[in-house]
C-alpha cells in the first residue's frame, strides 16, 4: 500500500486549472467553457468558444459584471490563433475592490470572427472597432464596424506579428 502511495502524478493530472468561484457557477448553470491559469494579479480567466460567447456574457452579466472594462485582441504568432480578450469587472456603490474576471476566445487565423457584445456592454463599441482594425478580427453584429485607426483603404492588419509595413503610403486627399 505504502507503494501506491508515493506513485507520481502523471502530468497531465499536475496541470489541472482549478476552476474559480466564477466558472464553478457558469458550470453549475450549463455554460460550457475552460478555466485558464489566474493571470498575475489572481484573475480568473476563462476560454469560451465563439459560439458560446453571447450566452455566457449575457450570464455574467446577469451575475453582476455590469461593466466592461477593457476589450482588445491577441497574436499568438505566424500561423497561431488570435484570440479576443474580454475583462469584466462588478461596479457598484460600495466596491472598494471591485470583482473581476477575463473571458478569451481563441480563434483561426483564416477568418477570426465572433459576435459583437456591444449590445450587453456598450463600452465595446469603439474597443471592438480598434480590435477589428488593428486584428482584422471580425465582430458580427456590431452596429459600425469599420476602421478607425488607419485610413479605410489600408490593406493588412497592423497589429499582427506576420504583418508586413509597406514601404510606402500615400494620402490621398489629405488636404
Amino acid at each position: 500500500m505504502a507503494e501506491e502511495e508515493s506513485k507520481p502524478v502523471p502530468a497531465a493530472e499536475e496541470s489541472l486549472v482549478k476552476a474559480g468561484q466564477i466558472s464553478q457557477w457558469l458550470t453549475e448553470n450549463g455554460f460550457d467553457h475552460e478555466s485558464l491559469e489566474p493571470d498575475k494579479l489572481g484573475v480568473e480567466i476563462i476560454k469560451v468558444e465563439a459560439d458560446f460567447l453571447l450566452p455566457i456574457s449575457t450570464a455574467l452579466y446577469a451575475y453582476g459584471f455590469n461593466y466592461l472594462q477593457f476589450q482588445s485582441g491577441i497574436d499568438l504568432g505566424p500561423g497561431e490563433d488570435l484570440v479576443s480578450v474580454y475583462h469584466l469587472i462588478k461596479v457598484g456603490d460600495d466596491a472598494v475592490k471591485p470583482e473581476e474576471i477575463r473571458v478569451k476566445v481563441f480563434l483561426p487565423r483564416e477568418n477570426p470572427s465572433v459576435p459583437s457584445v456591444y449590445w450587453i456592454w456598450k463600452t465595446a463599441d469603439w474597443q471592438e472597432r480598434e480590435t477589428y482594425d488593428m486584428f482584422g478580427i471580425v465582430y458580427e453584429g456590431h452596429p459600425n464596424l469599420k476602421r478607425i485607426l488607419m485610413p479605410e483603404d489600408w490593406v493588412g492588419w497592423p497589429l499582427r506579428k506576420d504583418y508586413i509595413s509597406p514601404d510606402f503610403y500615400e494620402l490621398q486627399d489629405a488636404y
